[in-house]
């Protein structure tokens, strides 16, 4: 059996050998480079960053350095809101103290007609019966002169929020709801009020 010649590869040019002439060489710019070694031990590794070595990341060192301001901060608020506290409570205590003392000092001049009037009681009885009327209207007067006005008007219309109805009474001369008597003076309006009047009232037919 005849054996036929195998065709040979073509060959493979070798880039130092001369191009055949019409032949195009590729430039020996475009030939593939060989990537560079990568590893444990290569040059080009890169530098490790902040948080290779297990350090805190910057943003989380801020973050904790503005939680400690907010608590140091509310811890200064907590003092200065407990230090008006007491502050507000002694300055309370001064003012409540120089109220009972102005209050005890108006009735003081009562206190001392009082005291005169008892030492004349043996002398003139009509006297002392003045004497008393006359500390009487000037305790009225310094309880006026604190913001407490007295009420004691008789033939005046009920009103709620200055009188107590203690009694109704039977009365055709008088328009029923009328103050007729006054058992027990007031002293005071509105939310300054010591007391309302005790009265009775004119009933309705």
């Amino acid at each position: 059996m005849p054996i036929h010649p195998r065709e040979s590869d073509p060959a493979v040019p070798d880039p130092a050998d001369p191009a055949p002439e019409g032949a195009v060489r590729p430039p020996r710019g475009d030939l593939p480079r060989s990537s560079p070694p990568t590893g444990p031990g290569s040059d080009t590794d890169e530098e490790p960053g902040p948080d290779a070595a297990g350090g805190p990341a910057p943003y989380e060192d801020q973050h904790t350095a503005e939680l400690r301001e907010l608590e140091d901060r509310w811890r200064r608020a907590l003092a200065d809101l407990d230090n008006l506290r007491k502050r507000h409570t002694r300055e309370m205590e001064r003012e409540r103290t120089v109220e009972r003392s102005r209050t005890a000092a108006a009735f003081l001049p009562v206190l001392d007609n009082l005291e005169l009037a008892l030492t004349h009681a043996g002398s003139d009885p009509d006297a002392i019966v003045e004497g008393v009327r006359a500390v009487r209207d000037q305790a009225v007067n310094v309880l006026e002169l604190l913001g407490y006005p007295r009420h004691a008007e008789t033939g005046v219309a009920f009103d709620p929020a200055r009188h107590e109805v203690v009694g109704v009474v039977q009365d055709p001369d008088t328009p029923p709801g009328t103050v007729v008597e006054v058992l027990r003076p007031g002293y005071g309006d509105g939310e300054r009020q010591l007391r309302p009047a005790a009265v009775t009232v004119a009933k309705r037919e």
